[in-house]
Parts: C-alpha cells; structure tokens; sequence
C-alpha cells in the first residue's frame, strides 16, 4: 500500500456499499479511486477485489484462454503501473483493458484529448440509498494519465552504500552476516531491477561498458563459487539500476533488457545452486520479463531453458520437460545453444521419470543440434553448450536408463571432457552418476565409496545443494536389503554434511 492510500478495508466497504445500491462498475471504480486515494488502475483491481497476486493470476488465465501470448506481466510490475512509477507495454495495455473490461482511458493508461465533455466519464458517486459508511476524504494526489506519461526518475535507496559494501565484504570474506539478511538484499534488488526494467534508460557508451561487464560475468561464472558470484552479480545489477533513469524504448532499451535478462539468469542459477528455491524462481521471472521485452526468441529460449533445471533438481521432472520443450518452440528449433540445452534438458527429465523412449529421442536431438554448432562455442562463457556439457546431461540421463554398459560409456567421455584443473562442480556431479549406475548394477559397496570419496574431495563452498540431491539418488538406487553395509554407514555420514552454504563460511 502506498504512502497516503486507504487501507483495503475502505475500498471493501465501497463495494458492500455498490452491491446494495446495484451500482455499475465504473461508479464503483471512481469512488474507490476518488476516495482511496489510489489511480484508476488500481481502482479496478480493487473493484474487483482482487489481491495483485489474483489479478496477475487472472490475467494469465485471460491470455491462456484467448491465446494472447505472455501477458509480460508480475506482481511487482503492476504494483509500478498502479502506482505511478512506469507503464506498460502496448500489448500489455490491451490485456489489462480486456481484464477489467474497460478502456484504457478508464485504467488511466490513456489521455482523453476530445472537446467533448462526456457525462459518463465524469466521476460521480451516486446519491445512497442508505446511510453511507463513515469514509473520511483523502488529503492525498490522485493519480492521472498525465503521471503516466511522464514517470518520475527513479531514486536511489539511502542504503545503497551499505549494500554495496556488504556485497563486496561478502565476497572478500570480509563479513559475518547471516543469510537471511544477505538474501533479503538480494531479493530487495530484484524487485528494484523489475522497476528498473519499467523505467530506464542508458547511453550508448555505458551500455558499452554493460555489455562488456557482462562478458566478464559469463566468463568468471564457470570458475567462481556460487555465493561470491551472486555478490558480485548483486553488485552489477546495482550499476545498472543506478544507470537506469528513465525508460527509452528502442535499441538502447532493448540491449538494456538484454544485459538485465543475462545477469539475472546468472543470479537465478547461483541462487539455485544455493538451495535458495523461491528467490531462484523469482529471479527467473525476471529474466523472462527482461528476455521478452527484447523479443529476441533465443534469448528468451535460453531463459527458459536454464529454468528447466530448477524443477529438475527441487520439483516435478515433468515441469522440467514443459519448460525444455516451451524453450525449443521459442527457439524455433533452430540449432543454438539455448534449444540444444533444452533437448538435453528434456531427455535428462524424460530418463528420470521412467520415459525411455522419450529421453532417448530427445538426447539424439541435442546431439543433432550440438553437432551443428559446435564450432561456435568456445566454451570460454556460460551459456556456451559444449561437447562437455552435452555429455554431463548424458550422464545424469543415462545413470537412470536401463543399458547399464551404455551408461558407463557415456560417463567415462563425460569424465574425460572435464579439465582436470577446473574448480567447478562438473567433475563432482558425474562421479555422482557413476555412483548412481554402479549401485543399479548391484556394486552397492562400490557406489557409496565413490559417492563418498566425492563429497568429500569438495571444497565446502562447493558443496552445494545440487550436489546433495545427486549423492541422494546414489542412496535411492541402493536397495533396502543392502542399506546396512558399513560403506553405507561412511556414505550418510558424508551426506550429513549437507548444510547450506552461508555467508559467513
């Protein structure tokens, strides 16, 4: 609720009032906008009394069932539009006219210019019928289209500073704070980078400087452990919000949505290796929100691609394989790494889930995609697909197929693809796979002692979540009859070590 709104109750009693006394929706929207203290647009969610998470709810309901596409919208988008702060997109804009079944002049996304003064634009309460309730007149500024127009440049926190430094202290291993308060910074920055995104501009050289900040991301991603990453993440979105002063539409806007989508990608998967699921979840949502201002369909394929991991590892495989697939028809199929990613992505999920002939299908995709842009990718940045990523997705999938010798194959190439020196966990996690097949083949004894050996070869910053839910299908694969071996016994003492990272580690 903003400074000087009435609480939802007021607008509650508005709608008791107008349900009694038969009003029209648009009297009842004037007197909440009126009275409340709130613009038109919220007027209408509220007339409705709808929460901002319903109404989002509502509107992707609307666009799945008319076919309208992404609605381009979420919670803290709509809080902007309502309050003042941006506007939507075009598209958007009809959307919304289509949700509240109103006109854009009536949302107040829209200037009326005619000479002719309509009486039923005019913002009148109809007498009562009955006592009113006891509404006191708001000392506020309502609203208007012209706001809109113009938004206001957006403003700095005062903590800013201290933000800064807590991200870089963390970095340096400087700092002693708990991780909540680091992730409460990390998702008050994502809210603000959804903003930013509603409102921003920046010049051609310092998106330069952007761009090539983000290079050296993707390039420092494949090396640095996950949580001085995000800091260092953290501190580039910083940039790029305090960069952003004013929304421009055109190049300039569409190469900054470009480097929010990248990095918040990047935080998201940082975030996901973390085991921080629901901030992982809402940075992927702002990457999709950053990815389809572009319009760019393999930057928004790779979004979704990249996504499909989050299901896979924290929910249901078969989400993983609706997202993999929805990444392949943005990508049109056309041989990239983001619809390479995505059959990989999918044949893993399918092989998990017991559909052999499906994840078969889609890892002979991937590798027919791969094979057509191999030569692109260096594998010097994330996101690159390379022969060795290929092969960890094979790995994963085929340590839940039934061709056992097969699966040994594979991750013996995968094992083989890694650089021996690289820090990342890659190494770890196909160790894990062949621990998962060993224990299918009846080498129980075998499995723990390498799955064991694994866990504790890493560093503790490596130790990830992603990595405990691998070493955990190791113990899945084994037996109840053989889960007393004292193999097992040094195993679950190795998987006790399964606590989150935190900032002060």
């Amino acid at each position: 609720m903003a400074r000087g709104e009435h609480a939802p109750s007021c607008a509650r009693r508005w709608r008791e009032r107008a349900q009694a006394e038969e009003w029209r929706t648009w009297e009842l929207v004037q007197a909440i906008h009126r009275c409340c203290g709130v613009s038109l647009l919220k007027a209408h969610r509220l007339a409705h009394g709808w929460t901002a998470q319903a109404a989002i709810d509502h509107l992707t309901e609307l666009c799945e069932h008319e076919h309208l596409g992404e609605p381009h919208a979420n919670i803290d988008l709509l809080n902007v539009w309502e309050n003042g702060r941006g506007r939507p997109r075009p598209d958007t804009v009809d959307r919304l006219s289509r949700l509240y079944r109103a006109n854009p002049i009536r949302l107040g996304l829209a200037a009326d210019y005619s000479d002719d003064a309509v009486a039923d634009e005019a913002a009148i309460v109809p007498a009562p019928r009955t006592p009113p309730p006891s509404l006191p007149t708001p000392h506020v500024p309502v609203l208007t289209p012209s706001a809109l127009h113009n938004p206001g440049p957006l403003h700095e926190p005062k903590d800013e500073t201290s933000r800064r430094a807590l991200f870089n202290d963390v970095m340096i291993g400087n700092a002693r704070v708990s991780r909540g308060r680091l992730m409460a910074e990390v998702d008050t920055l994502r809210q603000q980078m959804d903003r930013t995104l509603a409102s921003g501009t920046v010049t051609e050289d310092q998106m330069d400087r952007l761009e090539q900040t983000v290079l050296h991301c993707r390039r420092d991603y494949l090396t640095t452990p996950p949580l001085p990453m995000l800091c260092q993440l953290m501190l580039e979105f910083s940039d790029v919000r305090s960069l952003a002063s004013q929304r421009q539409s055109g190049p300039i806007q569409c190469r900054l949505s470009r480097v929010a989508a990248t990095l918040a990608i990047l935080s998201a998967d940082a975030l996901m290796k973390l085991g921080d699921i629901r901030q992982a979840r809402a940075w992927y949502g702002t990457a999709k929100t950053a990815a389809d201002d572009t319009g760019d369909p393999q930057l928004r394929a790779l979004v979704r691609a990249q996504e499909a991991m989050l299901p896979y590892y924290y929910g249901d495989p078969a989400e993983t394989v609706s997202l993999a697939r929805e990444a392949q028809a943005l990508g049109r199929a056309k041989p990239s790494s983001p619809t390479a990613l995505a059959a990989a992505a999918e044949g893993r999920a399918l092989a998990r889930i017991g559909d052999q002939k499906g994840a078969t299908a889609a890892l002979a995709q991937a590798q027919r995609l791969f094979s057509q842009i191999k030569g692109r990718n260096t594998g010097a940045l994330a996101f690159d697909f390379t022969e060795q990523r290929l092969y960890l997705y094979m790995s994963g999938a085929h340590a839940h197929l039934p061709d056992l010798q097969r699966a040994q194959a594979v991750h013996d190439t995968a094992s083989a693809l890694c650089r021996p020196t690289s820090p990342g966990i890659d190494p770890a996690l196909i160790r894990l796979d062949r621990a998962t097949t060993l224990a299918r083949s009846a080498r129980e004894a075998e499995a723990c002692e390498l799955a064991t050996e694994t866990l504790l070869a890493l560093p503790p910053e490596q130790r990830t979540t992603i990595v405990f839910v691998r070493a955990r299908d190791v113990r899945s694969a084994i037996p109840a009859s053989r889960r007393r071996d004292k193999a097992l016994h040094t195993f679950e003492e190795a998987l006790a070590l399964d606590t989150a990272t935190s900032p002060s580690h």
